[in-house]
């Protein structure tokens, strides 16, 4: 399996990500990388500093001549807006007036309690949603590797302040990117959202929202091509593949909920009308006419495509301002504001993708290997032909 750590401030220097345990022999270019940091950049409601940065990919080891070795892979993502912060995030001697107002909906306060912080900085800089971009550096390696093995994803929008999409469940990836294709085409914004009859009361609601200093959220959905029965495991409940999925995109900054298939609706149903019954055919082998599983079943999946739906709470720092406490002298006051975005759930949309794409790319391995590109694709087809005979 892979594992990932990564560090860095939003402000400081940069953000580095150390990736252990990936396949050997597999073609990254630095493009690769780099296209999926521009995309999480782009969004209508994003803020100021997307004007200021630059995300690109420094790969620092791991890959040579093109392909990864199979050593650590880590790479380094440079902080262009750390010139204007270098005396307020100096790694040497210096100061600087407490933040020490913590904000509603942040880790400010918490933080600070747990790691005996007053200057609230010290736990914003890290809890910074700027941290994504290193997880997109690993979901992006991730993608290229099941790529090889015709297993792709994407995530998309599906509701921004209540509005949400009418756009069949039912439609593929193709079908989605290309309504979505249309919607950016005719509104010359970017809202990874498929529904062109709803894409203006969403520029709408997002524009009110920054006209009244306030932010908003939204759901975001993610959808797989068909998997491969039995990745996952149902004998430890750590090695269930729709938790570890819950896991990561949970631990996605602003991420407050999330859903399997038909998720909270299964409440509504019998269990006759709700679970996806099971045929047969030599062509097909085993599959479903519905998914309302959302393509696992016992923390497996069922051959069928992944469906994964997660709630993105309204940006927590606020122009308008919320009611809290100074810390050092305990009276109420309201938070100061510097910047933030005021919609976020495009960028959030491909961020679940990445955690979806880190998830199954660790559950691939642990079935089929994990040293050398080539020998996983070997024990791949070989299983490709035991499910047939099945």
């Amino acid at each position: 399996m892979i594992r990932y750590l990564t560090a860095g401030e939003s402000h400081g220097k940069g953000l580095s990500v150390i990736v252990d345990g990936f396949p050997s022999n597999l073609e990254i270019k630095k493009n690769d990388i780099d296209l999926y940091l521009a995309e999480r950049q782009k969004g209508f409601g994003r803020g100021g500093r997307q004007k200021i940065e630059n995300d690109k990919a420094e790969i620092i080891s791991g890959i040579r001549f093109g392909k990864t070795t199979g050593a650590p892979i880590s790479i380094f993502i440079k902080n262009y807006d750390y010139d204007n912060w270098k005396e307020l995030l100096s790694t040497e001697d210096g100061f600087a007036e407490e933040l020490n107002i913590p904000r509603p909906g942040h880790a400010d306060l918490a933080g600070g309690i747990k790691y005996g912080h007053h200057d609230f900085r010290n736990v914003l800089e890290r809890a910074s949603a700027r941290e994504t971009a290193a997880r997109v550096v690993v979901g992006a390696l991730c993608k290229k590797f099941l790529l090889q093995f015709g297993i792709d994803m994407f995530g998309y929008v599906v509701d921004i302040g209540g509005i949400d999409t009418d756009v069949d469940e039912e439609l593929s990836i193709k079908e989605i990117k290309k309504k979505i294709e249309i919607v950016d085409n005719k509104t010359g914004v970017y809202l990874k959202f498929p529904d062109i009859k709803k894409a203006n009361l969403i520029i709408n609601k997002i524009e009110k929202a920054k006209k009244e200093g306030d932010t908003i959220g939204g759901i975001v959905k993610v959808i797989t091509s068909k998997l491969p029965i039995g990745l996952g495991d149902y004998t430890q409940w750590d090695k269930k593949l729709d938790a570890n999925i819950a896991k990561a995109i949970m631990s996605i900054q602003a991420f407050k909920g999330i859903e399997f298939g038909a998720g909270f609706s299964y409440s509504k149903y019998f269990g006759s009308e709700i679970h996806d019954e099971i045929f047969y055919s030599k062509q097909n082998g085993f599959f479903r006419k519905t998914n309302n599983a959302g393509g696992i079943e016992g923390g497996m999946t069922n051959g069928e495509p992944i469906i994964v739906k997660a709630v993105v709470k309204p940006i927590s720092t606020v122009l308008k301002g919320l009611n809290s406490v100074n810390v050092r002298n305990k009276k109420k006051t309201k938070t100061k504001y510097e910047r933030s975005d005021i919609c976020a759930v495009p960028t959030a949309s491909l961020i679940a993708e990445m955690a979806v794409a880190i998830e199954i790319t660790n559950a691939f391995l642990n079935k089929f290997g994990s040293d050398d590109i080539e020998f996983i694709k070997e024990n791949y087809k070989n299983y490709l032909k035991y499910l047939k005979r099945y």
